[in-house]
């Protein structure tokens, strides 16, 4: 009967997503009006005519393969560290890496260059799923972070393909959603060979919505250290700085830059401080160089690449793949779409290069990280963009209190440092089984 279950599921929702599919030619063609990007390599997303050669960097197309999907620029990150740990365990694999996102596809270049072949999932039809598998034949499946597609996970147990989801995480509000369609998602995680969490709740929601292999390895992006060229970076845009106070305003998300702007606007601007904002999304940065205009406040371009004029009040970061160098030439640091109710990004670079974090209320993404960081003193609440301003004017005036915060970081990072070699350790477990590489 549960099996029957499944399979009724199964199919109604295969069937939706047929229905949906003759809309992404238009979401993509909507979508390619800020990034034209998503013009490109459609054959790849519907699941036809994309078939190519590994390239030169991994020659034998007989040698195993080994696919990692990531969604987009976050978990594309998240797998630096366990990337370079594959290369170096499996130098015999070819790497392949999937992407949903022209900038994942982008962070994915520019971080691993030809050493990966890369390519997008297909949408989740059977069809598609197949011939994707069947081209590439990967011997180890690892998806990266929360990406659940029925279709692609009852393929991948069909062909023997042993498929992870790692530095798994499960908000309560997803785990919700998931758990209102339990004879479709309880089935389709239980044919997940490991799910690997960032964190003991993670876990036991993935258990509790039916997951039957389940460990807690901790969260990776702990282990992604700064490479020398951001640091170098760093120290250039501290000499553009000049002697002034600067916080940073990292990975704003829509709706979060008017509210910091204008509360910064309330107070004078700080004085002399100067606040640098960096959205999360490139596509934004004309949109968001509008705002700062709108604001009244004197703005200069990353892009510009020349030193910061005395007048200048607000510096906009218009690049991308340069947080770490961010993080380590300010004083201060607001982590973006926590503001919002997006969820949150990425505190944990901030907090590894020893810069104080300011974070807002909504923290879903980043749920365990956000409470270690506060309780470590690493980090500090607030709740609205007055609050913020307020935070931010207090504590570049106390220059011995951001010390403390930041030491605080320093550690916090370092004790949390280790899931990609307990990550690796499991690979090598399902290889040891005759089950993987």
């Amino acid at each position: 009967m549960n099996a029957l279950r499944y399979r009724l599921a199964l199919l109604l929702y295969t069937l939706i997503v047929c229905m949906l599919l003759p809309c992404a030619p238009f979401y993509l063609l909507w979508r390619s009006r800020r990034q034209p990007e998503y013009r490109r390599h459609w054959g790849e997303r519907f699941g036809f005519g994309w078939i190519a050669p590994f390239d030169a960097a991994a020659a034998d197309v007989t040698a195993p393969s080994i696919w990692i999907h990531a969604v987009s620029v976050g978990e594309t990150r998240a797998a630096q560290p366990l990337i370079a740990a594959l290369q170096q365990r499996y130098p015999h694999c070819r790497l392949l890496l999937t992407h949903m996102t022209p900038t994942g596809r982008a962070t994915s270049h520019e971080l691993y260059g030809d050493s990966v072949q890369r390519v997008y999932l297909p949408y989740d039809t059977p069809w598609a799923v197949r011939h994707f598998l069947n081209s590439y034949r990967p011997q180890l499946g690892l998806i990266m972070e929360t990406e659940l597609w029925p279709n692609l996970i009852v393929a991948c147990h069909s062909l023997s393909i042993p498929l992870l989801l790692l530095n798994a995480r499960l908000s309560a509000r997803s785990a919700a959603r998931y758990a209102r369609f339990p004879a479709l998602i309880a089935p389709t995680l239980a044919r997940l060979r490991v799910v690997a969490a960032q964190s003991a709740d993670d876990a036991h929601r993935f258990v509790e919505l039916g997951a039957t292999q389940v460990q807690v390895s901790g969260n990776m992006k702990f282990d992604i250290a700064a490479p020398a060229a951001q640091e170098q970076l760093a120290a250039k845009f501290c000499r553009h700085f000049g002697p002034r106070p600067v916080w940073l305003a990292a990975s704003t998300r829509e709706g979060e830059e008017a509210l910091i702007l204008e509360a910064w606007r309330k107070v004078g601007a700080g004085g002399t401080a100067l606040l640098a904002i960096v959205p999360r999304h490139p596509q934004r940065f004309d949109e968001v160089a509008e705002l700062i205009a709108a604001s009244g406040l004197k703005m200069q371009r990353r892009s510009e690449n020349r030193e910061i004029a005395p007048e200048t009040q607000v510096v906009l970061g218009d690049s991308m793949g340069e947080m770490f160098a961010w993080y380590a030439a300010v004083d201060l640091a607001f982590i973006g779409g926590s503001l919002l109710d997006y969820g949150s990004q990425n505190l944990i670079e901030a907090c590894a290069v020893g810069t104080p974090v300011l974070i807002g209320p909504s923290t879903r993404n980043f749920a365990e990280a956000a409470r270690a960081a506060l309780a470590c003193h690493a980090a500090r609440s607030i709740q609205d963009a007055d609050e913020l301003v307020a935070a931010v004017a207090e504590l570049l005036a106390d220059a011995e209190q951001r010390r403390r915060m930041g030491e605080a970081g320093r550690q916090f990072a370092a004790r949390h440092r280790g899931a990609t070699a307990r990550t690796l350790a499991i690979i090598e477990a399902l290889g040891a089984r005759g089950k993987a590489v």
